[in-house]
C-alpha cells in the first residue's frame, strides 16, 4: 500500500511539473506574439558584432572569409594600383573599402555590411532594375574606388560576399535597422555655407585628412593611407554616392570625427555635418563617364545628385549645394515621392 502511495505521489509530481512547463511555454509564446520587444533586451545583450581581426588571429574563420577581409582592408594591395599583377588593378585609386565601411564593415551608421546580403536582390534606382549584392559591390568598384567591375564569378567577388554573409550571422531581427545604411539627418533649409564648412574642416578634420584634403600615407606597405584623401585624383569619383551632399552629411554626422562620434552619439550637429559635406564636395575629383545614364527614371534620382538630367527645373547649383527642402517638397507634391537625400 505504501509503495502504491509513493508511486501515486511521484506520478502527481511529474504531472504537475509537466503541466507547469506547458503553461509557461504557452504563456511565453503568447507574450512574445503580443509584444516581441519584451524579449529584445536579452538577445541584444547576447549578440555583438564580430571582431574580424581577432577571429582571424585566432584562426577561427574559413579561408574565403579571411581573404574577403584582406580585400576590404588592404584593397589597393590586392585589387588596386598597388597589386603586383597588373591584371588585378580593378580599383583605380588607393582607397580601401574600410575607409567608408568602418571597422571592417561592422560599425553601425557607416554603411555596415552586417545583414546587408539579406537585403538583396533589391531594386536600384540608379539602374532602374533589380540588383544583386554583386552588382552593389561593383557599383562601389566603379565609383567609390574609381575603377572597373570585378568579374562576378571571380574568387575575389566570392570572398567579399562570403565575408559580408559571415558578418551577418546571428543578427537579431530587432537590430537589423541599426546596421542599415546611414541614419538620416534633419536637412537644413539653407544653401551650404562653404566658409562654415572650411572652418569646421580645419577644426575637426584636417588633423587626420590634412588641410589639403589629401589624407595621411601609411607606413604599412599593404595599406596606402592611414587616413584617406577626401578629394583630388586619388579619391572617389563624382559618380559616387559620397559626392552627394546629403549622403556625405549623413555619413559625417554618424561617424566623424573618427573615434569620437557614433550614430547614436554624434559630435557634430546636422547643420555642421551639412556644411562640412558641402565643403568637401566643393573640390575637384575624378570624373566618371556617362553619368547622364544614371537613374533612367529621373524621378528616382536623389535630390542632392550634383549632375543632371533631373525631373525638375531646379538649377544644377541648387542640386549641388541646396537648399534641398524645396526640391523635396516638389517631388512630394508632383510625384508623391518622399525624398531623404
Amino acid at each position: 500500500m505504501n509503495a502504491f502511495r509513493a508511486l501515486a505521489r511521484s506520478i502527481s509530481v511529474v504531472f504537475v511539473t509537466v503541466a507547469g512547463l506547458i503553461v509557461v511555454i504557452l504563456l511565453g509564446t503568447f507574450l512574445y506574439h503580443q509584444n516581441p520587444g519584451l524579449f529584445a533586451g536579452a538577445s541584444e545583450e547576447i549578440w555583438q558584432p564580430k571582431d574580424p581581426a581577432a577571429e582571424i588571429a585566432g584562426g577561427f574563420i574559413e579561408p574565403y572569409v579571411e581573404y574577403g577581409y584582406l580585400l576590404i582592408t588592404e584593397t589597393s594591395a590586392h585589387i588596386g594600383p598597388m597589386a603586383e599583377d597588373p591584371k588585378m588593378h580593378f580599383a583605380g585609386n588607393n582607397l580601401a573599402c574600410v575607409n567608408c565601411h568602418l571597422k571592417a564593415g561592422t560599425q553601425a551608421g557607416s554603411g555596415s555590411w552586417i545583414g546587408v546580403t539579406e537585403r538583396f536582390p533589391q531594386f536600384r534606382g540608379r539602374s532602374n532594375s533589380e540588383g544583386t549584392i554583386e552588382d552593389r559591390v561593383n557599383g562601389c568598384m566603379e565609383r567609390s574606388m574609381n575603377g572597373k567591375k570585378l568579374p562576378e564569378a571571380s574568387k575575389e567577388m566570392k570572398a567579399i560576399v562570403t565575408y559580408m554573409e559571415w558578418l551577418g550571422e546571428g543578427l537579431p531581427k530587432e537590430r537589423e535597422k541599426e546596421f542599415k545604411g546611414f541614419p538620416q539627418i534633419e536637412i537644413p533649409d539653407m544653401v551650404v555655407d562653404l566658409q562654415k564648412g572650411k572652418t569646421l574642416y580645419l577644426k575637426e578634420c584636417a588633423v587626420c585628412h590634412g588641410e589639403d584634403g589629401q589624407g595621411q600615407k601609411s607606413n604599412d606597405p599593404s595599406i596606402a593611407y592611414l587616413y584617406p584623401p577626401l578629394w583630388g585624383e586619388d579619391s572617389f569619383n563624382d559618380g559616387a554616392g559620397m559626392h552627394r551632399v546629403l549622403t556625405a552629411a549623413q555619413f559625417i554626422r554618424s561617424n566623424m570625427p573618427f573615434e569620437q562620434a557614433t550614430w547614436d552619439a554624434p559630435k557634430l550637429s546636422d547643420e555642421e555635418a551639412y556644411h562640412l559635406a558641402g565643403y568637401i564636395n566643393s573640390f575637384s575629383r575624378p570624373h566618371k563617364q556617362h553619368l547622364e545614364l544614371d537613374f533612367p527614371d529621373r524621378k528616382l534620382k536623389p535630390v542632392s545628385t550634383p549632375y543632371g538630367p533631373w525631373a525638375d527645373d531646379f538649377s544644377a547649383e541648387q542640386h549641388r549645394s541646396g537648399p534641398f527642402p524645396p526640391i523635396i517638397e516638389f517631388y512630394k507634391k508632383k510625384y508623391n515621392l518622399t525624398k531623404t537625400k
